[in-house]
């Protein structure tokens, strides 16, 4: 590696020599494998020898495969310990990342993974992260160029120089490291886990096509839900004014702040056409209703001309009918009547919207429970979104401090 700084920004308490420059072939040693003949089914038939590939590595660490094979088919690999570092070398994911993990199972490889076994005083998790914190710059370094597979010289990731700590320190930024990713997978499975939930729930709270009523309710609850045509239900408002908070929509955030956007807006352009919107409207992406870009709106505020604004009756809670409106089947109801000659020009105007028939609670009590119900759940899930995003930021200022 090129020069560099000999001791981090930040260290722990105790800490002063200067780290010492090394090979990383005078601390490691290294390993490959192959791909046993896919031909013969005794090489993977009810296989339990792990056996990583490149699709494997996707986190920092590796304690299954997409793929086992039996004791046949690794007869001729290297079982690596657990411990070891496995590193694609070939994939085309070097395009963005360098991927790197430390198997917590014995495990073999194929052709395009490079094993490294850290050997003496070089410590196995301050190396795993050590890679981590480098990641861009050696990928910048020892990726190859003009081939038709992206790459890395390995041959020269084995003599790389790199700045070591004691093994002491090493074990004390291993074990830090470590901690800090144990905290990021918790949050993120239960983040994961809500996000799987909540799927479930949208599932079983909403009639299935053909049934009158859904298969979870609240305690209460007992009369078959209403059917009715949307436009008994909302009418298309029109109003227009440019002086109010700018609000977008999108599939994947609902209604939210322009302002909250990654994306720039034009400082220039008319707000003369743009369209008021009220607490608890509906508003849709007229090209983009087939895909879910619909919401009950929690702002007031003003939306592109290019957005239908649909104002609900008094029959209707709105938050109820965000969710309603993303369901399956409606989604593929506005695609089909949506006007427009592919799925880039279609276009759900207000009057085939209000076409469409669907099922709701007569109750707007039971309405309120089941909007209430998915508000929480999204509250839920946002937080652990964001402690996950906080601690994802935290890891990667402190990899940029603690490694020099």
């Amino acid at each position: 590696m090129t020069e560099q700084a000999k001791v981090p920004a930040i260290r722990f308490a105790g800490f002063t020599d200067p780290w010492e420059q090394r090979k990383l072939s005078e601390v490691a040693t290294f390993g490959g494998g192959h791909t046993p003949p896919m031909a013969d089914p005794d090489n993977y038939e009810d296989g339990y020898v792990l056996w990583v590939t490149s699709q494997d590595v996707k986190s920092n660490y590796l304690d299954r495969t997409t793929t086992q094979i039996t004791e046949k088919g690794a007869k001729e690999l290297t079982l690596y310990p657990a411990g070891s570092l496995v590193m694609v070398t070939r994939s085309g994911i070097l395009r963005h990342t360098l991927p790197v993990a430390e198997l917590r199972k014995p495990s073999t490889v194929n052709q395009d993974i490079r094993v490294i076994l850290p050997q003496g005083e070089c410590c196995g998790e301050w190396l795993l992260q050590f890679f981590i914190s480098h990641n861009k710059e050696l990928l910048l370094e020892f990726g190859k160029t003009g081939t038709t597979v992206e790459s890395v010289d390995f041959g020269k990731i084995k003599d790389m120089l790199l700045y070591m700590p004691s093994t002491v320190e090493q074990q004390q930024i291993g074990d830090f490291f470590a901690k800090l990713d144990s905290l990021i997978t918790l949050h993120q499975r239960k983040y994961d886990k809500l996000v799987i939930f909540k799927k479930s729930m949208l599932e079983k709270m909403f009639p299935k096509d053909g049934e009158s009523v859904p298969e979870i309710r609240f305690a209460g609850f007992t009369d078959p839900w209403e059917q009715r045509k949307l436009g008994e239900l909302f009418e298309e408002s029109d109003e227009r004014a440019s002086d109010r908070e700018i609000l977008s929509v999108s599939v994947a955030n609902g209604i939210y702040p322009a302002s909250e956007s990654d994306r720039k807006t034009n400082p220039g352009a008319s707000l003369a056409n743009y369209k008021i919107v009220h607490f608890g409207d509906v508003v849709y992406n007229s090209m983009r209703m087939w895909q879910g870009a619909v919401d009950a709106s929690r702002y007031d505020g003003i939306v592109s001309p290019a957005y239908v604004v649909a104002r609900p009756n008094s029959e209707v809670y709105a938050r109820f009918f965000a969710r309603l409106l993303r369901q399956p089947m409606l989604l593929k109801q506005y695609q089909q009547v949506s006007q427009g000659n592919s799925k880039d020009t279609q276009v759900l105007k207000f009057d085939d919207f209000a076409s469409i028939g669907i099922s709701m609670p007569a109750s707007e009590n039971e309405q309120r429970r089941i909007g209430g119900f998915f508000d929480r759940l999204d509250s839920l899930i946002t937080l652990h979104q964001r402690k996950l995003e906080l601690l994802q930021n935290i890891k990667k200022s402190l990899l940029d401090k603690m490694f020099a």
